[in-house]
């Protein structure tokens, strides 16, 4: 569920860009841009047109057609108007028009009386629904924010957790040096898409790739090292928890017991690092991306070297025990 209220008005003045936009405007009802959208499933009113109300998905979005149009004029000329009348009785969040279609006068004044907006595009009613469905599952999808810092390393997205101070923005600036890009520094976005894979993206776009760095102050990576050093948004695709080095702790030395870390529900690979004085984070991490690479193509090294280990353990054993028996014959 979206975080805050999202309107029409706010369905307006979402900034989308080529394959992504929607190219909608508003042609009636303005005053209707501030009712709430509450759902982000699609609705075409053909069945409530004809009369049939029961069941009648008000709550979503209402998408006419060529289909629904040419059946608004036939209403029209058989003077039927008390069907589309109905509908606008119940609370729709707005209309939309595609094709550059325009709804006639009556259906007009109908919506200005209700305050109900009118909305409309040039796009065809299925790619603007695939568009449109895309947009607000975004926007309703399950978000949480976590203090920490996202990149990306040789494509896949990892998230850096600690304590403050443990060194995830110095680690990331290393990164990023090393021809990594950043995704967000300090305060993550996390959003839950289809309820199957996470994806982050900064907080705030005006103060977005900027890091805070202890004793050098605030940078900005996009005029330090090129746009080609950032990225708005990314797939969270391993989580590194990074802390300082415990002595009584005891650390996976072998990596066969794979660690997982829930976040919104979606279960992400989790690695924990020890950081202290000679180890390289940075040269760590690109090999635990790599490696992890590596996992989601079906080779996992740590198993191999297990089953390869077991395997010179039983032939040792075997040699030993047949040098070992006495000549009988």
């Amino acid at each position: 569920m979206a975080d805050k209220k999202f309107t029409g008005l706010d369905l307006l003045d979402i900034d989308l860009k080529e394959h992504n936009a929607l190219n909608l405007r508003c042609i009636g009802g303005r005053k209707g841009l501030t009712r709430e959208i509450q759902s982000q499933d699609l609705n075409r009113p053909g069945l409530a047109l004809s009369g049939f109300y029961d069941s009648f998905a008000y709550q979503r979005l209402q998408i006419f057609g060529r289909g629904e149009n040419a059946y608004l004029r036939k209403l029209r000329e058989e003077n039927k108007t008390s069907t589309l009348a109905k509908m606008f009785t119940y609370q729709i969040p707005c209309c939309i028009f595609t094709h550059n279609l325009t709804p006639d006068k009556n259906f007009f004044d109908l919506a200005e009386k209700s305050g109900c907006a009118i909305l409309q595009t040039d796009l065809p009613t299925t790619e603007f629904s695939a568009r449109l469905m895309r947009v607000l599952s975004n926007i309703f999808a399950p978000m949480v924010t976590m203090h920490g810092v996202l990149v990306e390393v040789f494509g896949m997205g990892i998230l850096l957790l600690g304590d403050s101070g443990v060194g995830k923005s110095e680690t990331a600036l290393e990164l990023i040096e090393r021809g990594h890009r950043l995704i967000a520094d300090d305060v993550v976005e996390i959003r839950c898409m289809n309820g199957n894979f996470l994806m982050g993206a900064g907080s705030n776009k005006i103060i977005g790739h900027h890091m805070e760095i202890r004793g050098l102050g605030i940078i900005n990576i996009t005029h330090l090292f090129g746009v080609g050093a950032i990225r708005d948004k990314k797939q969270i695709q391993m989580v590194v928890k990074m802390e300082e080095w415990d002595s009584n702790k005891v650390y996976d030395r072998i990596g066969t017991d794979d660690k997982t870390m829930d976040i919104l529900g979606v279960q992400v690979t989790m690695l924990e690092i020890p950081v202290k004085p000679g180890r390289n984070v940075p040269i760590i991490i690109e090999t635990a991306a790599m490696n992890e690479r590596l996992k989601k193509m079906g080779y996992y090294s740590a198993r191999e070297f297990n089953q390869n280990v077991l395997k010179w353990l039983e032939s040792e054993n075997a040699r030993s025990l047949y040098f070992g028996q006495d000549d009988t014959i």
